[in-house]
């Protein structure tokens, strides 16, 4: 995974290779076994982006991941233009590797107009100041994995939050599942609304699914359980920037299955609602080798 912002810039930099057709690269550093999620969406993003008009801007991505990504390989992204209307604009995308296809994304985009507008309130939590870095955590629960996580996740400022609601809040009966933090790029980006998408997109796919281990006490990284996005969903509400700190207040409504089904909300530091998230996922348990 890149290191710094400007490597997971380069790395979103997609090439195109004929109409309609691009090729995404690798990190070159990367230790994962395949690819994370979030960059084949990343990627794809700014593939679909690259064949819509520039008045029309990303308002949704829906994304099945079907095969784990092989990171020795680029991956090839087949944009097919499913509808050129007047507001909006649909493309469907395919992620190829070895001839197979890897992931699925529909993406609509839309010119910007004016309308009706509400939003949730941001909820009562600390600021990102007060809250814990994830290098620091990761540091806690394996003191020889904070050099690898600086390596795979230097890119972007994390702080844990958690649940901070008392134990007395009655709202834990409605909402048992409550995991909170704060990101944003490390560094400051250039002015492209299709970059902070892309990078917010790539970034979404990170800790979601974790949330629906939380009422099991089972860290997404446990060796007791077997992880895997499924599918992921995001909506692009309001003009945001990933520089900025936005709050990833997620939650989980059901596990069954196998599966985890979690959701988030995100904020701007200011309150401004700007994306929803959903992701089901994996969460398969692991048995003791002495049970297998």
């Amino acid at each position: 995974m890149p290191a710094t912002v400007n490597e997971l810039v380069d790395l979103l930099q997609i090439e195109q290779l004929e109409v309609n057709l691009f090729r995404g690269g690798q990190p070159p550093k990367s230790r994962l076994k395949r690819v994370f999620g979030g960059q084949v969406a990343g990627q794809a993003v700014m593939a679909a982006q690259r064949t819509v008009a520039d008045d029309k801007h990303l308002h949704s991505l829906h994304v099945y991941f079907i095969l784990g990504g092989d990171p020795s390989i680029p991956i090839i992204y087949d944009v097919e233009n499913v509808r050129d209307g007047r507001s909006f604009a649909t493309r469907r995308v395919a992620a190829r590797q070895h001839g197979e296809v890897i992931f699925y994304m529909t993406a609509s985009f839309q010119r910007e107009e004016d309308g009706w507008d509400h939003q949730d309130v941001l909820p009562s939590t600390p600021g990102p100041d007060d809250g814990t870095p994830m290098v620091d955590l990761v540091k806690y629960i394996s003191p020889d994995g904070a050099e690898q996580w600086k390596q795979e996740w230097g890119g972007f400022d994390m702080r844990y939050v958690g649940d901070p609601r008392p134990e007395d809040d009655p709202s834990r009966a409605t909402t048992p599942v409550v995991q909170r933090m704060w990101f944003r790029a490390s560094e400051r980006l250039p002015d492209d609304v299709l970059l902070h998408r892309a990078l917010f997109t790539y970034y979404s796919d990170f800790s979601l699914l974790g949330a629906s281990l939380v009422p099991h006490g089972v860290l997404i990284s446990s060796p007791k359980v077997q992880p895997a996005s499924l599918d992921h969903v995001v909506w692009f509400h309001r003009p945001f920037r990933v520089d900025e700190w936005l709050l990833y207040d997620q939650t989980s409504p059901s596990a069954s299955g196998a599966r985890g089904l979690s959701t988030a909300r995100v904020f701007t530091q200011d309150g401004t609602l700007v994306a929803s998230v959903a992701q089901e996922g994996l969460i398969r348990p692991v048995k003791p080798r002495e049970e297998r």
